[in-house]
C-alpha cells in the first residue's frame, strides 16, 4: 500500500467571513478538525498548516503544525516540507471544506495509486452557463458547460510531480492540480460530492449545519 500523507491548508485569514474561519464552530467542534479528521483513514501522516502569528497551541488532530506563507501555494510549501521522504502519495486539502467524506480522500488517492494518474481532483458538473468576458464586461464567448466542472478538495499527487510542480511554480495558483498540469502531467477528475462545499461566509457556515442535520451525503 502506498505511503499517503495530507496537508489541511488552513492558513486564510478570513477575511471575508469576519474572522479566521478554519478555527469557526462546526456541530460542536472547531471546522478544522473536521478536516483533519477527513484526512485520517487514509493517511499514514497528516500536516496542518496554520497562520503566521498565531497563537494556537492545539495540533487540532494532526501530526505535524507549521506556519504557512504569504501565499497558498506558500502554504503547501511549508507543509511539505516537514513531510518524510517516502511519502509517495500527497493529498492537499482545505480546512474551509470541512465535509468532504472519507470515501473521497479515498477516490482521489486510489485514482494515483492504482489508475495511473499524475494527480486526481474531485469536480462536480457545472449547473450554470458559463460566459467569459473583457475587463469592459461585455461577453466575448460563451463557454460549453458540459465540458467544464468545478473542482473542490481533496486534492492527490504522486508526491514527487507535486514537488517538481512547486519547485517551478510561481507566486500562487488557485489550486494546486494547475501546477502539476503544467509540467505536462496527467490529472483525472474523479466525480465530486455536491455537500462538500467551501465555507466562505457565515451563510455558508450554516449551510453546512443545516446539511450535517439533514444526515445527507
Amino acid at each position: 500500500m502506498a505511503k499517503v500523507w495530507s496537508i489541511v491548508v488552513a492558513g486564510g485569514s478570513g477575511r471575508r467571513f469576519g474572522r479566521p474561519k478554519q478555527f469557526a464552530t462546526l456541530a460542536g467542534r472547531p471546522m478544522v478538525e473536521w478536516a483533519v479528521d477527513a484526512c485520517r483513514p487514509s493517511s499514514a501522516g497528516v500536516v496542518l498548516v496554520l497562520p503566521a502569528g498565531l497563537d494556537e497551541p492545539d495540533h487540532h488532530g494532526a501530526d505535524e503544525v507549521v506556519t504557512g506563507g504569504a501565499t497558498r501555494a506558500d502554504s503547501v510549501r511549508c507543509g511539505m516540507a516537514v513531510i518524510p521522504g517516502d511519502a509517495e502519495v500527497i493529498v492537499v486539502h482545505d480546512a474551509a471544506r470541512p465535509l468532504a467524506s472519507p470515501a473521497l480522500f479515498a477516490a482521489v488517492i486510489g485514482a494515483v495509486t492504482d489508475g495511473g494518474a499524475d494527480g486526481a481532483v474531485p469536480g462536480i458538473p457545472v449547473r450554470d452557463t458559463i460566459k467569459a468576458v473583457d475587463d469592459a464586461g461585455y461577453v466575448t464567448r460563451t463557454l460549453n458547460r458540459s465540458a467544464l466542472v468545478a473542482v473542490q478538495t481533496p486534492q492527490a499527487f504522486r508526491a514527487g510531480a507535486l514537488r517538481r510542480a512547486h519547485e517551478q511554480a510561481g507566486p500562487d495558483a488557485t489550486d494546486d492540480a494547475v501546477l502539476v498540469e503544467a509540467l505536462g502531467a496527467a490529472v483525472l477528475v474523479v466525480p465530486g460530492e455536491p455537500g462538500n462545499f467551501k465555507i466562505t461566509t457565515p451563510d455558508d457556515l450554516r449551510a453546512a449545519e443545516r446539511h450535517l442535520a439533514s444526515g445527507k451525503d
